[in-house]
Protein backbone atom coordinates (compact mmCIF):
# COMPACT_ATOMS: atom_id res chain seq x y z
CA UNK A 1 0.00 0.00 0.00
CA UNK A 2 1.38 3.78 -1.02
CA UNK A 3 2.16 6.25 1.54
CA UNK A 4 -0.92 7.77 2.80
CA UNK A 5 -1.38 12.09 1.67
CA UNK A 6 -0.98 13.98 4.68
CA UNK A 7 -3.98 16.52 5.35
CA UNK A 8 -3.19 20.04 5.29
CA UNK A 9 -4.69 21.42 8.18
CA UNK A 10 -4.29 24.87 7.46
CA UNK A 11 -6.45 24.65 4.84
CA UNK A 12 -9.59 25.43 6.02
CA UNK A 13 -11.71 24.46 9.17
CA UNK A 14 -12.76 21.46 7.82
CA UNK A 15 -9.54 20.10 6.82
CA UNK A 16 -8.27 20.81 10.73
CA UNK A 17 -10.90 19.09 11.65
CA UNK A 18 -10.25 15.66 9.58
CA UNK A 19 -6.84 16.23 10.20
CA UNK A 20 -7.12 16.05 14.00
CA UNK A 21 -9.75 13.46 13.91
CA UNK A 22 -7.51 11.27 11.98
CA UNK A 23 -4.44 11.42 14.34
CA UNK A 24 -6.62 10.84 17.23
CA UNK A 25 -8.04 7.67 15.38
CA UNK A 26 -4.48 6.36 14.26
CA UNK A 27 -3.10 7.30 17.98
CA UNK A 28 -6.03 4.99 19.12
CA UNK A 29 -4.65 1.82 16.86
CA UNK A 30 -7.96 1.74 14.96
CA UNK A 31 -8.76 1.63 11.59
CA UNK A 32 -11.88 3.65 9.24
CA UNK A 33 -13.91 0.56 9.61
CA UNK A 34 -13.33 -0.13 12.95
CA UNK A 35 -14.04 3.38 14.56
CA UNK A 36 -17.42 3.37 12.68
CA UNK A 37 -18.10 -0.07 13.90
CA UNK A 38 -21.39 0.35 15.68
CA UNK A 39 -22.51 3.44 14.29
CA UNK A 40 -24.60 3.79 10.74
CA UNK A 41 -22.01 5.15 8.87
CA UNK A 42 -19.40 3.40 6.67
CA UNK A 43 -15.57 3.89 6.59
CA UNK A 44 -15.80 5.94 3.40
CA UNK A 45 -18.10 8.66 4.97
CA UNK A 46 -15.11 8.87 7.76
CA UNK A 47 -12.74 9.06 5.17
CA UNK A 48 -13.94 12.35 3.14
CA UNK A 49 -14.58 13.81 6.74
CA UNK A 50 -11.03 13.62 7.72
CA UNK A 51 -10.54 14.61 4.03
CA UNK A 52 -12.53 17.68 5.08
CA UNK A 53 -14.83 16.75 2.16
CA UNK A 54 -17.93 15.78 3.98
CA UNK A 55 -19.84 17.17 7.14
CA UNK A 56 -19.71 15.18 10.47
CA UNK A 57 -22.95 14.20 11.17
CA UNK A 58 -23.75 15.20 15.04
CA UNK A 59 -24.54 11.11 15.93
CA UNK A 60 -21.60 10.36 14.47
CA UNK A 61 -19.55 12.42 16.29
CA UNK A 62 -20.93 11.57 19.59
CA UNK A 63 -20.34 8.18 18.46
CA UNK A 64 -16.33 8.67 17.68
CA UNK A 65 -16.12 10.66 21.24
CA UNK A 66 -17.19 7.52 22.49
CA UNK A 67 -14.97 5.18 20.97
CA UNK A 68 -11.54 7.60 21.07
CA UNK A 69 -12.64 9.31 24.44
CA UNK A 70 -12.12 12.54 23.33
CA UNK A 71 -15.02 13.69 26.19
CA UNK A 72 -17.19 15.38 23.35
CA UNK A 73 -14.55 16.98 21.38
CA UNK A 74 -15.95 16.25 17.91
CA UNK A 75 -19.37 16.40 18.66
CA UNK A 76 -18.75 20.35 20.18
CA UNK A 77 -16.74 21.26 17.34
CA UNK A 78 -18.41 20.03 14.35
CA UNK A 79 -20.89 22.57 14.03
CA UNK A 80 -18.01 24.96 13.53
CA UNK A 81 -17.30 22.70 10.64
CA UNK A 82 -20.81 23.12 9.39
CA UNK A 83 -20.32 26.42 9.50
CA UNK A 84 -17.34 26.72 7.97
CA UNK A 85 -18.32 24.46 4.95
CA UNK A 86 -21.61 27.12 4.47
CA UNK A 87 -19.96 30.71 4.78
CA UNK A 88 -21.13 32.89 1.84
CA UNK A 89 -24.32 30.62 1.87
CA UNK A 90 -27.64 30.67 3.86
CA UNK A 91 -28.14 28.19 6.62
CA UNK A 92 -30.90 26.79 5.03
CA UNK A 93 -28.94 26.01 2.13
CA UNK A 94 -26.47 23.56 3.93
CA UNK A 95 -27.44 20.36 3.06
CA UNK A 96 -28.14 21.25 -0.85
CA UNK A 97 -23.86 22.22 -0.71
CA UNK A 98 -23.09 18.57 1.30
CA UNK A 99 -25.42 16.96 -1.66
CA UNK A 100 -24.66 18.49 -5.00
CA UNK A 101 -20.80 16.97 -4.40
CA UNK A 102 -21.78 13.34 -4.02
CA UNK A 103 -25.18 13.71 -6.55
CA UNK A 104 -25.08 11.10 -9.89
CA UNK A 105 -27.75 13.42 -11.19
CA UNK A 106 -29.00 16.92 -10.88
CA UNK A 107 -31.59 18.60 -12.38
CA UNK A 108 -32.77 21.85 -12.22
CA UNK A 109 -35.39 24.38 -13.58
CA UNK A 110 -34.86 28.22 -12.19
CA UNK A 111 -37.90 30.57 -14.03
CA UNK A 112 -36.17 33.60 -12.78
CA UNK A 113 -32.47 33.53 -12.86
CA UNK A 114 -29.68 31.48 -14.29
CA UNK A 115 -28.93 28.20 -11.47
CA UNK A 116 -25.97 29.42 -9.31
CA UNK A 117 -24.28 26.38 -10.60
CA UNK A 118 -23.72 27.81 -14.24
CA UNK A 119 -23.62 31.52 -12.94
CA UNK A 120 -20.33 33.51 -14.18
CA UNK A 121 -18.56 36.09 -11.59
CA UNK A 122 -20.50 39.19 -13.20
CA UNK A 123 -23.46 37.80 -13.03
CA UNK A 124 -23.78 36.45 -9.40
CA UNK A 125 -22.30 39.79 -8.03
CA UNK A 126 -25.04 41.19 -9.98
CA UNK A 127 -27.50 39.06 -8.23
CA UNK A 128 -26.27 39.61 -5.03
CA UNK A 129 -26.14 42.56 -4.90
CA UNK A 130 -29.79 43.17 -5.69
CA UNK A 131 -30.81 40.76 -2.81
CA UNK A 132 -29.07 42.62 -0.55
CA UNK A 133 -28.59 45.98 -1.45
CA UNK A 134 -27.45 47.68 1.74
CA UNK A 135 -24.98 44.75 2.42
CA UNK A 136 -21.04 45.78 3.13
CA UNK A 137 -18.94 45.13 0.34
CA UNK A 138 -17.20 42.26 1.62
CA UNK A 139 -20.43 40.56 2.99
CA UNK A 140 -21.39 40.46 -0.84
CA UNK A 141 -18.04 39.44 -2.19
CA UNK A 142 -17.97 36.34 0.40
CA UNK A 143 -20.88 35.45 -1.13
CA UNK A 144 -20.07 35.79 -4.88
CA UNK A 145 -16.78 33.82 -3.71
CA UNK A 146 -19.44 31.00 -2.41
CA UNK A 147 -21.29 30.98 -5.01
CA UNK A 148 -17.84 30.74 -7.57
CA UNK A 149 -16.50 27.90 -5.51
CA UNK A 150 -19.99 25.49 -6.02
CA UNK A 151 -18.83 25.72 -9.97
CA UNK A 152 -16.07 23.73 -9.54
CA UNK A 153 -18.43 20.62 -8.99
CA UNK A 154 -17.31 21.01 -13.29
CA UNK A 155 -13.64 20.69 -13.24
CA UNK A 156 -12.03 18.44 -15.05
CA UNK A 157 -9.95 16.83 -11.85
CA UNK A 158 -13.71 16.34 -9.90
CA UNK A 159 -16.64 13.92 -10.22
CA UNK A 160 -18.81 15.23 -12.00
CA UNK A 161 -22.38 14.29 -12.14
CA UNK A 162 -24.82 14.63 -14.75
CA UNK A 163 -26.29 17.82 -14.45
CA UNK A 164 -29.85 18.35 -16.50
CA UNK A 165 -31.01 21.83 -16.38
CA UNK A 166 -34.03 23.23 -17.95
CA UNK A 167 -33.81 27.46 -18.59
CA UNK A 168 -37.10 29.72 -19.54
CA UNK A 169 -36.39 31.23 -22.73
CA UNK A 170 -37.58 34.77 -20.99
CA UNK A 171 -33.96 34.51 -19.09
CA UNK A 172 -32.06 34.76 -22.42
CA UNK A 173 -33.13 38.26 -23.06
CA UNK A 174 -33.32 39.37 -19.20
CA UNK A 175 -31.06 42.36 -18.86
CA UNK A 176 -29.67 41.67 -15.79
CA UNK A 177 -26.09 42.54 -17.24
CA UNK A 178 -25.07 44.97 -19.64
CA UNK A 179 -25.17 43.03 -23.25
CA UNK A 180 -21.19 42.02 -22.94
CA UNK A 181 -20.86 40.50 -20.04
CA UNK A 182 -24.65 38.63 -20.65
CA UNK A 183 -22.74 37.53 -23.23
CA UNK A 184 -20.31 35.93 -21.66
CA UNK A 185 -22.90 34.60 -19.43
CA UNK A 186 -24.57 32.60 -21.96
CA UNK A 187 -21.29 31.56 -23.62
CA UNK A 188 -20.48 30.23 -20.17
CA UNK A 189 -22.88 28.03 -20.22
CA UNK A 190 -22.27 27.20 -23.69
CA UNK A 191 -19.11 25.76 -23.48
CA UNK A 192 -20.25 23.88 -20.67
CA UNK A 193 -22.37 22.24 -22.99
CA UNK A 194 -19.93 21.99 -25.68
CA UNK A 195 -18.02 19.88 -23.26
CA UNK A 196 -20.52 17.42 -22.62
CA UNK A 197 -20.54 19.07 -18.82
CA UNK A 198 -24.07 19.85 -18.66
CA UNK A 199 -27.22 19.39 -20.69
CA UNK A 200 -29.22 22.72 -21.17
CA UNK A 201 -33.18 22.63 -22.66
CA UNK A 202 -34.58 25.86 -23.32
CA UNK A 203 -38.45 26.15 -22.46
CA UNK A 204 -39.89 28.67 -25.75
CA UNK A 205 -41.94 31.78 -24.22
CA UNK A 206 -45.00 30.51 -25.66
CA UNK A 207 -45.37 27.29 -24.98
CA UNK A 208 -47.89 27.96 -22.04
CA UNK A 209 -49.11 26.19 -19.25
CA UNK A 210 -46.51 23.83 -17.67
CA UNK A 211 -46.20 22.06 -14.33
CA UNK A 212 -43.86 24.46 -12.82
CA UNK A 213 -45.22 27.82 -13.42
CA UNK A 214 -44.82 27.87 -9.75
CA UNK A 215 -41.64 27.49 -7.91
CA UNK A 216 -37.62 26.03 -8.70
CA UNK A 217 -36.65 22.44 -8.23
CA UNK A 218 -33.81 20.77 -7.96
CA UNK A 219 -33.75 16.83 -7.82
CA UNK A 220 -30.65 15.15 -6.95
CA UNK A 221 -29.77 11.35 -7.28
CA UNK A 222 -26.89 9.67 -5.07
CA UNK A 223 -25.31 6.01 -6.59
CA UNK A 224 -25.66 5.07 -2.31
CA UNK A 225 -28.84 7.22 -0.95
CA UNK A 226 -32.55 8.21 -1.80
CA UNK A 227 -33.10 11.25 -4.11
CA UNK A 228 -33.26 14.28 -2.77
CA UNK A 229 -35.29 17.66 -4.16
CA UNK A 230 -34.42 21.28 -3.19
CA UNK A 231 -36.71 24.32 -3.57
CA UNK A 232 -36.15 27.82 -2.95
CA UNK A 233 -38.15 31.22 -2.43
CA UNK A 234 -36.94 34.86 -1.54
CA UNK A 235 -34.49 34.10 1.93
CA UNK A 236 -35.99 30.69 2.33
CA UNK A 237 -35.40 26.78 0.93
CA UNK A 238 -36.54 23.55 1.76
CA UNK A 239 -35.21 20.16 1.18
CA UNK A 240 -37.60 17.41 0.48
CA UNK A 241 -36.73 13.91 1.24
CA UNK A 242 -40.60 12.34 1.83
CA UNK A 243 -40.73 9.59 -0.97
CA UNK A 244 -44.09 10.23 -2.63
CA UNK A 245 -43.52 14.44 -2.54
CA UNK A 246 -40.26 13.67 -4.47
CA UNK A 247 -42.35 11.14 -6.58
CA UNK A 248 -44.54 14.00 -7.60
CA UNK A 249 -41.29 16.70 -8.69
CA UNK A 250 -40.16 13.93 -10.62
CA UNK A 251 -43.26 13.33 -12.40
CA UNK A 252 -43.57 17.79 -12.47
CA UNK A 253 -40.17 17.86 -14.02
CA UNK A 254 -40.53 15.25 -16.55
CA UNK A 255 -43.29 17.05 -18.10
CA UNK A 256 -41.52 20.28 -18.31
CA UNK A 257 -38.77 18.33 -19.63
CA UNK A 258 -40.79 17.33 -22.47
CA UNK A 259 -42.47 20.55 -23.36
CA UNK A 260 -38.73 22.21 -23.51
CA UNK A 261 -37.03 22.39 -27.15
CA UNK A 262 -34.91 19.54 -27.57
CA UNK A 263 -30.72 19.90 -26.24
CA UNK A 264 -29.00 20.85 -29.73
CA UNK A 265 -32.01 23.58 -30.71
CA UNK A 266 -32.01 24.52 -27.20
CA UNK A 267 -28.05 25.10 -27.55
CA UNK A 268 -28.38 27.02 -31.08
CA UNK A 269 -30.63 29.61 -29.34
CA UNK A 270 -28.65 30.54 -26.58
CA UNK A 271 -25.40 30.73 -28.89
CA UNK A 272 -27.49 32.80 -31.24
CA UNK A 273 -28.91 35.34 -28.16
CA UNK A 274 -25.09 35.69 -26.94
CA UNK A 275 -24.12 36.59 -30.12
CA UNK A 276 -26.96 38.75 -30.68
CA UNK A 277 -25.56 40.52 -27.32
CA UNK A 278 -22.03 40.86 -28.75
CA UNK A 279 -23.09 42.77 -31.80
CA UNK A 280 -25.76 44.74 -29.91
CA UNK A 281 -28.38 43.76 -31.15
CA UNK A 282 -31.13 44.09 -29.22
CA UNK A 283 -33.55 41.77 -27.00
CA UNK A 284 -37.19 41.41 -27.36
Amino acid sequence: MGQRKDIDGSASVPTFYGKELRWKREEAGLTLQELVEGSFYGPSHLSEIERGARRMPAELAEHVDKVLGTDGFFKRRCEDVRKAKRRGHASYFERVLEAEKHAETIEEWCPTLIPGLLQTDAYARAVVRATHPLAPDEEVEEKVSARMARARLFEDDHKTPMYWVILPESLLRQPILPPGAMAEQLEHITALARSRRILPQILPWNRGPHPFMLGTVMIMTFPDAPPLVYTEALHTGDTIDDPPLVKEYRRSYDWLRAAALPPEASLAMIEETAEDDRNGKQRH
